[in-house]
């Protein structure tokens, strides 16, 4: 076995990994500074429903699933609007849904088969065609768009949507555009990753990057930073032991995220040892 840059499919695989590894964990700070952690997997369920859908109505499964998906996000979120229990609710019903509907929809497909569905829960190193992969560009291009023209607002709802409000920020518009923006990340990561572990790598890389950083802004760039190593050598890691991609970078996210956990322990006793002395004096 060669290098993996020596094979085509290997190097649209590992440019998706680097889009995905930076742009995951910049939508996933901010969901979770909403405590909506558990949003992105939601997403995941509804767009499985419309790879599901593509099987079965032989479709392309990219536009297919981002369309099911955003139109999940904006159902969500105007649920959650009118009541923040209905929206938990309703989050669980996207769980369940999403997953039921996608398998039935791919089951009834009489031109895919169960490997096929696979490829799309936990990722595949051969499913990232050309056209694919100028669409994931296209769609990461116009993520880092948003985010740089709305950043700051979507920054202020997601630390205190009531003082945004006051601030004249439309919080219903920000909210639904995080939910939007959730969407087609999962989707963007769904060939790599796969849709039932897309939502780890845009959680996991910023919980581990809020151990060591001191600032909002900071835990975006160290979770992207993050991010992009746990999809490249997560990738790596399985084309040599011929394993999904999903698992084995969700895995080396963890273990990521156990290495500065551990690493911020000593500061932390340092920290809390001076704070008591602080009072003193």
């Amino acid at each position: 076995m060669g290098s993996p840059l020596s094979y085509d499919f290997m190097q649209r695989a590992l440019v998706a990994a680097v889009l995905v590894g930076i742009v995951a964990p910049l939508i996933g700070s901010f969901l979770v500074q909403r405590r909506l952690a558990l949003l992105g997997d939601g997403m995941g369920h509804v767009a499985l429903t419309g790879v599901g859908l593509a099987f079965l109505l032989d479709t392309a499964p990219l536009p297919t699933a981002m369309l099911t998906a955003a139109a999940g996000a904006f159902l969500i979120e105007f649920i959650r609007d009118r009541s923040r229990t209905a929206g938990d609710v309703a989050l669980a019903l996207l769980f369940y849904g999403g997953i039921a509907g996608g398998v039935l929809f791919a089951s009834m497909s009489a031109t895919k088969s169960a490997a096929s569905l696979n490829a799309y829960l936990f990722g595949s190193l051969t499913t990232v065609s050309s056209q694919d992969l100028i669409a994931l560009v296209v769609m990461s291009v116009l993520i880092l768009a948003v985010l740089a023209l709305y950043g700051r607002q979507l920054f202020a709802v997601s630390l205190d949507p009531e003082v945004a409000a006051v601030q004249g920020i439309p919080v219903k518009a920000m909210s639904t555009l995080i939910a939007m923006l959730a969407a087609v990340t999962v989707v963007v990561g769904m060939r790599v990753v796969g849709l039932l572990l897309v939502s780890a790598i845009m959680i996991v890389p910023i919980a581990a990057a809020q151990q060591i950083a001191p600032s909002f802004r900071t835990t975006m760039a160290l979770g992207s930073l993050l991010g992009v190593v746990a999809a490249v050598l997560g990738l790596t890691f399985s084309f040599y032991v011929d394993v999904p991609p999903g698992p084995a970078i969700v895995v080396l996210a963890l273990l990521l995220f156990a290495v500065l956990a551990l690493a911020a322990v000593p500061v932390r006793r340092r920290s809390s040892r001076r704070q008591p002395d602080r009072g003193t004096t």
